[in-house]
């Protein structure tokens, strides 16, 4: 681990163990804002570590940034660090100044469309977005849609456009927000605004899943080693060592898998290496969480122990923009057009 890359996991790590207790966690699944946690989110500068320096990031490498990500969904921080930072580099590679503040991103449905309109008086934004990250609790959103037959980015402020608000399995808001020809605070063209935003929608999910993961992980070592059944540590039985072995190794994929995925998209998502991440990982997810529950038994399904808050956001992230079936698609598409001869090398570069 390089000096940088310490340094943030030192300073990641205390500001979630100082402001990211029991307590704010269940506060924010009640539908608090963690203030006090996204401020000191801020005043490190991670809710823009993401963006490049010269659109007022903090000025590390995209591949910290994503590691800050992995650490926050370590932790099971309840905050929208990945859709902040996911609409400020949107923004910014159309063009577009990142105001402050917690950003969220809507079309997240394939199945919703937003109509924009130029005027006069400046151009606005209509319809209807379900299930929008965050979105009764970040005060803009980018969007992204198609202005005279062309793709467009734009930034709108979400003031009296929550319909409802429901929740993810881990609690997280998902909201249905309604535009009435909302003035767009800026707009600009970028060619496959869509793509982008649920490629590299798919690309944060993965890397918050790869940090999940690790934590569940360690619940399930601590655990086995911890709990006594017949005069000696559960850890000690084959059985459990190798369910054990079988997580570690889906872990192990899913991480390589994620950072595969981040090297190959510090400009812009790879979709080749994105769908591999987010199949593989959301793969991960589904038997990782299975496993982890088996190893807990009875005490992993109460509220009482922490395997949950990792658990559900496991099985929430996983189906968020793609399932592994989607992407597995998705994949299999991008090979077939590339051909027999390219699979080799398509592979080889990962």
């Amino acid at each position: 681990m390089s000096e940088i890359r310490d340094d943030l996991l030192k300073t990641v790590d205390r500001i979630f163990d100082e402001h990211c207790p029991r307590e704010v966690r269940e506060s924010a699944e009640a539908g608090a804002w963690p203030a006090g946690l996204w401020r000191a989110l801020e005043e490190v500068g991670l809710d823009r570590a993401a963006l490049p320096e010269d659109a007022g990031g903090s000025g590390i490498d995209f591949e910290d940034a994503m590691f800050a990500l992995r650490r926050s969904a370590y932790h099971g921080a309840p905050v929208p660090l990945a859709e902040t930072m996911l609409a400020g580099r949107l923004l910014a590679a159309a063009g577009i100044e990142v105001p402050p503040g917690a950003l969220t991103v809507a079309p997240v449905r394939a199945s919703d469309r937003l109509a924009f309109v130029r005027a006069a008086a400046g151009s606005s934004v209509a319809g209807a977005v379900h299930r929008v990250p965050w979105g009764n609790l970040c005060e803009r959103a980018a969007v992204v849609g198609e202005l005279d037959g062309k793709d467009v980015v734009g930034l709108v402020s979400t003031a009296g456009t929550v319909v409802s608000v429901d929740k993810n399995l881990a609690g997280e808001p998902r909201a249905l927000l309604r535009f009435e020809h909302a003035q767009l605070l800026a707009l600009a063209p970028f060619e496959g605004a869509r793509a982008r935003l649920e490629a590299e929608g798919a690309l944060y999910r993965s890397v918050q899943m790869a940090g999940a993961l690790e934590r569940i992980l360690e619940y399930a070592l601590q655990y086995a080693n911890e709990r006594v059944q017949f005069g000696r540590p559960i850890a000690k039985f084959q059985a459990i060592q190798h369910m054990l072995a079988v997580l570690a190794g889906q872990v192990a994929a899913a991480s390589a898998a994620a950072d595969a995925a981040v090297e190959a998209s510090r400009l812009a998502p790879d979709e080749f290496a994105v769908s591999v991440a987010k199949s593989r990982v959301g793969e991960a997810a589904g038997k990782g969480a299975e496993i982890a529950h088996q190893v807990h038994g009875a005490m992993g399904y109460t509220r009482e122990h922490n395997l949950h808050y990792s658990t559900r956001r496991l099985w929430s992230w996983r189906d968020e923009f793609g399932n592994e079936t989607y992407w597995q698609t998705r994949l299999g598409r991008v090979v077939a057009a590339q051909g027999a001869d390219a699979l080799w090398p398509m592979l080889s570069r990962l």
